[in-house]
């Protein structure tokens, strides 16, 4: 078990979100979440007052954004089919506002510039971070690829380098994978 035993305790909550990766045949790629929200007890919807069986979703959204290998998202699609409000599915084609921005420096931010607070879905917008990581991650190996083929390409300094601490630009990995970027001794 990879967390210490817990104390006596009662679930309430479950919040799954899964993210895929997939590879376009037109080059470009699909990165896509699932958020879903239940609670172990019934619920009822704020603005019908409608009962929710425990188990049923109060969350069940779905993100996708189609982007290059540049990191440009270059469409994005957004549903909501369970929320707390008739309303909530209303702000889903806002997340159109990402058509141009790169997952990278600076996103977060941006991000939030266009959807943060009342501008979006806390919801959706969460799930954005783990989809930027997982976009990262889905297209690792092509970007790595590209880099090794395009030598303007692999002349720019990697942005894995110092966002974590296996990546500090005087480590070993970074010594190991990107050699030209090594500031050790």
């Amino acid at each position: 078990m990879p967390l210490s035993a817990a104390v006596p305790r009662k679930h309430m909550h479950t919040r799954d979100i899964q993210c895929c990766g997939y590879e376009r045949d037109d080059g470009l790629w699909d990165i896509e979440g699932h958020l879903i929200d239940t609670k172990t007890f019934q619920t009822t919807a704020r603005d019908t007052g409608r009962a929710r069986r425990p188990g049923e979703p109060i969350h069940n959204m779905w993100l996708r954004l189609t982007i290059d290998l540049d990191m440009t998202i270059q469409d994005v699609e957004a549903a909501t089919d369970a929320s707390p409000y008739q309303l909530c599915p209303s702000i889903t084609p806002d997340f159109k506002k990402l058509k141009g921005i790169t997952i990278g420096p600076g996103w977060r931010k941006k991000m939030l510039e266009h959807l943060g607070g009342a501008k979006g879905c806390t919801h959706l917008v969460e799930l954005l971070g783990p989809l930027a990581t997982t976009a990262f991650q889905a297209t690792n190996r092509a970007r790595e690829n590209r880099r090794a083929a395009d030598p303007k390409i692999g002349a720019k300094r990697p942005f894995q380098i110092n966002a974590c601490h296996m990546y500090k630009d005087d480590g070993e990995w970074v010594k190991e994978r990107w050699p030209a970027f090594y500031t050790g001794k």
